[in-house]
């Protein structure tokens, strides 16, 4: 009789007990990872070459690589000297403002003080597999596609290159045409992700979370990504930017796995075939580890990881205000109506 009442009690006490719930998601406590997070970071997505397979750096190169960021802000900040001469017309053929012919100082470059430090160590690069820390090499289709868009792209030279060029449409023909982020409705970088990478400036995150879902507002261009939590995926015709965000829990480790992007996600040089899947879980109370394996076989010939930690901060996420006063965008087209009309000019003479 004794030995039965002990049975008992020992089953009783199993089922209250939170590991032996029916239902594990009703007893487990899941890490609130809801907080505002400063992603900004010297890390570079890619590995430079010179380091190989290097993936840590030692005190006295991380302390190197973030006084070179002072000093360049520093020299960049400097007072513009007034009597400087003008660049020569068209620009210098420089990757600068418009081939350098002139625009914002450094003052809204928020790159971080600092390279990523994970388990102790300063990171060379955010991706860590590959083991040189870089992407993989893209499929003969996918080079093809990127030196067809390099086309496009290209910089200022002062002349209606794409008409001498016969490209139609041109770069500039629509405004639809233009990228997205230039047209202010999708982070540039993949700052809204998926993955999430940091970018120049606006690197602030803000992770709201709750039962069914998990907000994550990003601060640049204020997108908003959706996690839907033990759902399935939409159907394979739904498609959108930052794709479809599915979440579950892996023991304290938030897995979200992302599919169904549009033809052209915010990662670069992806696919809708990309396929993404993150992993977000608590170092401590104030630093996220952020984890993210890409796959896109369109594209790259293997899949790539990467990650990085999410430190709090107490700065807050302010609106994000694209388009306010920005006259750039009207006066990039009207440009090149301008110069449109310098090759059509001469060619009628």
């Amino acid at each position: 009789m004794l030995n039965r009442i002990l049975i008992i009690v020992a089953a009783l006490a199993m089922v209250a007990a939170p590991g032996w719930a029916a239902d594990d998601s009703q007893t487990v406590q899941r890490p609130d990872l809801s907080g505002t997070y400063d992603i900004a970071t010297l890390t570079p997505l890619q590995r430079p070459a010179k380091f190989g397979d290097k993936l840590t750096l030692t005190d006295e190169e991380a302390q190197e690589i973030a006084r070179k960021e002072a000093e360049y802000l520093a020299r960049r900040n400097a007072a513009t000297d007034p009597d400087r001469e003008a660049p020569p017309e068209g620009g210098d053929g420089s990757t600068g403002a418009s081939g350098n012919v002139g625009g914002y100082n450094a003052f809204w470059i928020d790159r971080g003080s600092g390279a990523v430090k994970i388990d102790g160590k300063w990171r060379t690069s955010i991706i860590t597999d590959p083991k040189d820390g870089r992407q993989p090499e893209r499929t003969p289709e996918a080079k093809a596609l990127a030196a067809a868009r390099r086309k496009l792209f290209r910089p200022n030279t002062g002349e209606a290159w794409w008409l001498k060029e016969g490209i139609d449409p041109g770069p500039y023909d629509d405004p639809e045409l233009r990228p997205l982020a230039e047209r202010c409705l999708l982070g540039f970088g993949s700052t809204g992700g998926p993955p999430m990478l940091p970018v120049l400036y606006n690197n602030l995150k803000r992770i709201v979370q709750t039962e069914d879902y998990v907000m994550i507002l990003v601060e640049m261009v204020h997108d908003a990504r959706i996690v839907r939590m033990n759902a399935e995926h939409a159907p394979a015709e739904v498609r959108s930017w930052l794709g479809d965000s599915v979440g579950h829990w892996e023991g304290d480790t938030l897995v979200v796995d992302t599919t169904n992007f549009s033809d052209r996600p915010a990662l670069s040089g992806a696919s809708r075939n990309l396929h993404v899947v993150e992993r977000f879980s608590r170092i401590d109370d104030k630093t996220l580890r952020y984890q993210f394996t890409v796959d896109d076989p369109t594209v790259w010939t293997r899949p790539w990881s990467g990650e990085y930690v999410w430190p709090a901060t107490e700065s807050r996420v302010y609106e994000y205000a694209c388009h306010e006063a920005n006259y750039s965008f009207g006066g990039i087209l009207r440009g090149a109506r301008i110069l449109e009309q310098d090759v059509l000019g001469k060619s009628d003479d």
